[in-house]
């Protein structure tokens, strides 16, 4: 049995059906496959009710930040400096093992000043974030969120794909799925890894968190470097002009078009488009990150740190300008978040990384007239607790994994600027009002991108798969403009 009969003999009833209605086009697919492409990726989208958000820019602070260190104010705290946290207020909910057998939980209270800002009058620590506090009113702050994941791994998992087990498309690819690309010279989906200015612990990212799981390879994150050239083998090799790589991809795409109606398989299709893109993007690449072009006062709005290559400063700034140039989802990754020592060293050196820059994107953007298009995000995948993980000393002050309640925002892209939506009990550890799960957070971005997330799907393994599962999620209306 050949490799084509063998295939063929082990693919299930669906598939080989499914498969079909596609064979019955191959004798039209070497003519019209570039045409199709580029008329189905810019072709007008058709969601589920008019979108708010057109793209989105993710700021995932990865390690999960200290809400009651950023944004959920706890005055009462003060009172409480090295009490135990009483067994009424942890109600037996679970540790990890770098706390559990501790024999004290000493309170910790907030070291920084808070003050309310904007109209909205959020508290928030502009000690640490005084840029930021200019546009409380531009951000809709979620103070309840909560997810079931207390470990990094399936904590940020289940952030990025809805479900704390890998394999599953993230959110990103949900959103090129649904939206498709506004710039054939661009991929849909980019993320982007800023390095920390600290960097003495930082978690490990990979692409397992911008997979396209089971959805079209094609809906991937293309991870941009910031160092040498953004993608790797963009460039042709020594000797190699651009007229010999257009024979070249001409003469692989022939190989796959009878690959593909031999076995009908869709990720050929996903390969032949992914090698026309790479060969675009020689072209589009350079300029999008030659950013010497932008005039000093972006450079003076974003720091001086913009200029940098890997930092979080120049990562904003490079995603404004994939942003402006059609690209639908931009994810960026910034480490080190994961403060279980010297508090008072680290988060001083996250918040300068991180303040100035996202002031600047929203900023940016308004400038730019697409503020009220792109949906900001800002968050991590649990918070902290309140109680100290080790002592209380300037160097030894830590805090552990917190998945019962944490802070997180959006703005811009329909998002209520200006609100605050949930409330944590004085210790900043279990929710008193409105509780925002994950679920209903993904729902919630789902609908400003204008797609019913039960309704969004994509049949795999017999199911309808979706980013928001089978347990039950909703759109929270008090947090849409």
């Amino acid at each position: 049995m050949d490799l084509s009969s063998e295939l063929r003999f082990l693919q299930t009833r669906r598939h080989f059906l499914s498969s079909g209605r596609n064979l019955l086009g191959g004798a039209a697919l070497t003519s019209l496959l570039n045409q199709t492409f580029q008329q189905s990726a810019l072709a007008d989208v058709r969601t589920h009710f008019p979108a708010k958000a057109k793209r989105v820019i993710y700021l995932h602070m990865v390690g999960g930040p200290s809400q009651m260190d950023l944004f959920d104010y706890k005055p009462e705290m003060a009172k409480w400096y090295d009490k135990d946290l009483p067994d009424s207020v942890r109600q037996g909910q679970r540790l990890t093992t770098m706390t559990s057998g501790q024999k004290r939980f000493p309170i910790a209270p907030s070291k920084y000043r808070f003050a309310q800002h904007g109209q909205c009058g959020m508290w928030m620590n502009d000690e640490l974030l005084p840029h930021l506090a200019k546009n409380a009113d531009d951000i809709c702050w979620m103070r309840s969120l909560h997810t079931e994941a207390i470990n990094h791994e399936p904590a940020i998992t289940a952030m990025q794909t809805g479900n704390q087990i890998t394999g599953r498309p993230c959110l990103g690819s949900w959103a090129s799925y649904g939206l498709g690309t506004m710039n054939e010279n661009l991929p849909t989906f980019v993320v982007l890894v800023a390095t920390p200015s600290n960097r003495e612990q930082e978690q490990a990212i990979s692409a397992r968190l911008w997979s396209s799981g089971y959805l079209p390879g094609e809906h991937a994150g293309v991870s941009f470097r910031s160092k040498g050239d953004p993608i790797l083998y963009i460039n042709n090799p020594p000797g190699v002009p651009r007229e010999v790589r257009r024979r070249t991809l001409d003469s692989i795409k022939a190989l796959n078009d009878v690959t593909y109606r031999e076995l009908g398989d869709p990720e050929t299709l996903t390969r032949i488009h992914q090698y026309e893109m790479a060969f675009r993007m020689q072209a589009s690449v350079p300029e999008l990150t030659d950013i010497k072009s932008e005039p000093d006062h972006v450079f003076r709005l974003y720091g001086e740190e913009a200029r940098k290559p890997g930092t979080f400063a120049n990562t904003a700034l490079m995603a404004r300008r994939l942003a402006e140039r059609g690209v639908r989802f931009i994810q960026v990754y910034h480490n080190n978040w994961d403060h279980h020592a010297n508090v008072g060293g680290r988060m001083p050196d996250q918040c300068r990384d991180v303040d100035q820059p996202c002031h600047a994107l929203i900023t940016d953007l308004k400038e730019r007239g697409m503020f009220d298009e792109t949906l900001i995000i800002w968050g991590g995948e649990f918070g902290r607790t309140i109680y100290s993980q080790g002592g209380l000393s300037t160097e030894n002050y830590g805090r552990d994994h917190h998945p019962r309640c944490f802070t997180m925002w959006m703005a811009g892209g329909g998002a209520r600027g200006g609100s605050i939506y949930g409330e944590t009990d004085d210790f900043s550890y279990n929710i008193v009002k409105d509780p925002l799960h994950i679920r209903d957070f993904h729902a919630t971005v789902l609908h400003l991108l204008g797609y019913d997330h039960e309704r969004l799907s994509f049949k795999h393994q017999g199911l309808d798969g979706r980013l928001t599962g089978v347990e039950p999620a909703k759109v929270i209306p008090q947090l849409l403009a």
